[in-house]
């Protein structure tokens, strides 16, 4: 495979050039902000925490069941989220937007070595990216890392995930099921669940929690 050169910044397309140019102008219109407007003055990366939350799940809403123009607004929103946090960063003198663009696309381009350096592209894509990612950050196990504030069933999904990419020695169900079985019998686990006055939100979260124990066990034989 050929290597791809690895894009230098800005782009000479037009499509490049408008983008630089919308995005430098949000830029200046948030540090407008910053200065002029009360409200967004005081704001901090934990007050801001609620706004990035709902944005993101307005996103998920809008690719569900919106329009592109529903898409358009609220990953514009969401967007907005990035900018306000890099502002607050450069203000602090901790980071800025510039280093912020220039990390993620550093981290990918090392996590796409098939793409960029002209290695083979690996039987599984997904493990792979999951590998390379345990290695940058020295993770002892395939499930640390995982953030906390994830729900019981995101954490669930993530858990399983990165146990199967990395094939640590646990067991797990792998039986067939179509898609659209899948939201009904989950809906019909909680039911039972609620019938009988149990919490399956906090039943699931015990349930990840051994079986994140399970994987460190299986890892450390």
């Amino acid at each position: 495979m050929t290597a791809r050169p690895v894009s230098p910044a800005g782009g000479a397309s037009t499509g490049a050039d408008a983008a630089t140019a919308q995005l430098a102008r949000l830029a200046e219109v948030m540090r407008t902000l910053r200065s002029g407007c009360p409200w967004d003055a005081q704001q901090t990366h934990e007050s801001l925490m609620t706004y990035l939350v709902e944005e993101t799940a307005e996103v998920v809403e809008a690719v569900e069941n919106g329009s592109d123009e529903q898409m358009v607004e609220e990953l514009g929103d969401l967007l907005l989220q990035v900018f306000f946090h890099a502002e607050i960063g450069t203000e602090r003198g901790a980071f800025t937007l510039a280093e912020i663009a220039r990390h993620v696309a550093d981290k990918l381009i090392a996590r796409h070595p098939y793409v960029y350096s002209g290695e083979a592209v690996p039987d599984d894509v997904w493990g792979s990216w999951e590998r390379r990612k345990r290695a940058e950050k020295a993770r002892r196990s395939a499930v640390d890392g995982i953030p906390d504030p994830l729900s019981a069933l995101a954490r669930a999904n993530k858990a399983v995930a990165r146990i199967r990419s990395h094939k640590v020695a646990v067991a797990l169900a792998d039986d067939p099921i179509a898609e659209a079985e899948v939201g009904p019998a989950i809906l019909a686990v909680v039911a039972r669940a609620q019938a009988h006055h149990i919490d399956p939100d906090q039943a699931l979260r015990q349930a990840v929690r051994e079986l994140e124990d399970a994987a460190r066990a299986a890892e450390a034989r």
